[in-house]
């Protein structure tokens, strides 16, 4: 905490890209709770499930800060419907060229984003575009890690601190194949549905060929493979196929 309180005392009024994620929260009551003038700011695109919107107003709620709510048509931008293999650097530096724009029109000279000490920058593409942007990232410059970020959420009582990690919804789909907004909604009810069978940590990805592959932590494959029939009637609407990745999560 010393160490973000350093940070603020340099950075006071800034701008944060909020997902409603474990990292982004606890960055966001860290710093309100250290005196900074932090607004956050959310960008809805096709890319976030409803839930992660749910999340960070829930958040901000019991903060009392009010959040923002940016939409933007994230397949509109080149080089990201077509999802190659840095995609992730096309999308950042798009969301994160919005958040800069609109926070700097807001007055907030500062942008900082929820990168935690135990994220692996060096093989991310969107990290490189957080960097080029001048984004800047309090955990990680702080060397807090992931474990420590949940340990101090538990400590402030924030509802995420257990919130398992969520990749956004394009990185269910196989590099090189086209990101359509269909199976982007096919992904978010799919996981929608295993979500209401009562499973947190796990994946609905896309095949190349479209059908659906499973991903569950290795202690739940019994489980699934026992509740077969279950799974199949809440995925059978929208794959034609569903498989388990019998490696385990």
């Amino acid at each position: 905490m010393n160490h973000l309180n350093d940070f603020f005392s340099r950075y006071p009024r800034c701008a944060l890209g909020f997902s409603g994620g474990t990292d982004s929260a606890y960055l966001l009551a860290a710093a309100i709770g250290l005196g900074a003038d932090v607004q956050p700011y959310f960008v809805r695109t096709a890319f976030q499930p409803e839930f992660e919107l749910d999340d960070a107003r829930r958040l901000c709620g019991c903060l009392g800060v009010a959040l923002k709510v940016l939409d933007y048509d994230i397949l509109a931008v080149p080089g990201v419907a077509e999802n190659p293999r840095d995609r992730c650097y096309f999308c950042k530096r798009a969301i994160f060229s919005l958040i800069s724009d609109r926070a700097a029109a807001d007055g907030y000279p500062a942008v900082i984003d929820g990168t935690n000490a135990s994220d692996d920058v060096d093989d991310r593409p969107g990290m490189k575009a957080v960097s080029e942007l001048g984004v800047l990232s309090p955990l990680r410059i702080c060397g807090i890690t992931k474990d420590r970020v949940r340990e101090l959420s538990r400590e402030l009582g924030l509802f995420t601190a257990d919130k398992p990690a969520y990749a956004c919804l394009a990185t269910r789909i196989p590099a090189g194949n086209a990101i359509t907004g269909e199976d982007l909604q096919r992904v978010e009810l799919s996981e929608k549905a295993m979500t209401a069978l009562g499973y947190r940590d796990f994946r609905v990805r896309l095949t190349r060929e479209g059908d659906a592959r499973l991903e569950l932590p290795e202690g739940e494959l019994l489980r699934a493979a026992a509740e077969r029939a279950d799974i199949l009637k809440a995925l059978g609407p929208y794959f034609r196929r569903v498989t388990l990745d019998l490696r385990g999560r």
